[in-house]
């Protein structure tokens, strides 16, 4: 028997721990069965970036909603590796907002699993420009370890200048967290379990630093090695693995 949190119980959570103005405006639950929503839900396929093993795929075996979870989930089948990265582009996007996402992430040095946010007009703009949110990532060959970071075209990793920090997290490959950003046109809180570990400012600079005002779309992918995940290798005795989502829930203030 899978034992799950109600809706109501993780309101009544969450609620103390938020401005009473944040009102619930988009969320799944994931408690269908075979592919993920349609209406709210598309997915990445192929070889996307970061010089990384998988290719992505929209096949049910990578993405699917299972015993009331959406199931991410890295195979090997011979020299060949397949994944899913599961997003709301074209679908939904958010500007100032807060994101929370309940997951149990997979395991295994290798796997490079993140919930992140990009900016709608990233064809357009390109990268860093647009603006990226790392609400949570983690590499399997530093295990228990959770980096949130923010990359623009003044603040990335290719510059060495991108923001963020990390906070080791109580087995997050064999439980749930909840990794969480709380988004306004100021600031970025960042979370797991409603424990802030990570902020960004708005410097007021322009664009270049706060790319932010503008929407963005969900992703939720599990990468196999690549430029972070495969620095150490990937080890082949570890698939498959999966990353569980329990719910997706966003939330806006009224008004915004």
């Amino acid at each position: 028997m899978v034992l799950r949190w109600p809706a109501v119980a993780v309101l009544m959570l969450s609620a103390p721990l938020m401005a009473a103005d944040w009102k619930l405006v988009w969320s799944d639950e994931f408690n269908g069965k075979g592919s993920p929503d349609a209406a709210k839900w598309t997915y990445e396929e192929g070889f996307i970036r970061n010089h990384e093993a998988q290719r992505y795929t929209s096949d049910p075996a990578n993405a699917r909603m299972e015993n009331g979870y959406l199931v991410i989930e890295a195979r090997k089948d011979g020299d060949k590796i397949t994944s899913a990265s599961v997003t709301t582009e074209g679908k939904t996007a958010w500007t100032h907002a807060r994101i929370e996402v309940r997951a149990k992430l997979p395991a295994g040095r290798g796997t490079w699993p993140a919930i992140w946010l990009l900016g709608v007009n990233h064809r357009q703009a390109g990268w860093p420009k647009c603006g990226e949110i790392d609400v949570m990532e983690h590499v399997g060959f530093d295990p228990g370890i959770i980096h949130a970071n923010i990359h623009t075209a003044k603040y990335n990793h290719v510059k060495k200048t991108n923001k963020g920090d990390k906070i080791t997290v109580d087995d997050p490959s064999g439980s749930f967290h909840i990794y969480a950003v709380e988004w306004s046109g100021d600031r970025m809180d960042f979370s797991v379990d409603h424990k802030t570990y990570f902020f960004y400012e708005n410097e007021k600079s322009g664009t270049d630093a706060w790319p932010f005002d503008e929407p963005m779309y969900l992703i939720l992918n599990v990468a196999i090695g690549g430029s972070w995940g495969g620095q150490k290798g990937v080890d082949d005795s570890i698939f498959p693995q999966k990353m569980e989502v329990d719910w997706v829930h966003v939330y806006k203030r009224a008004g915004e």
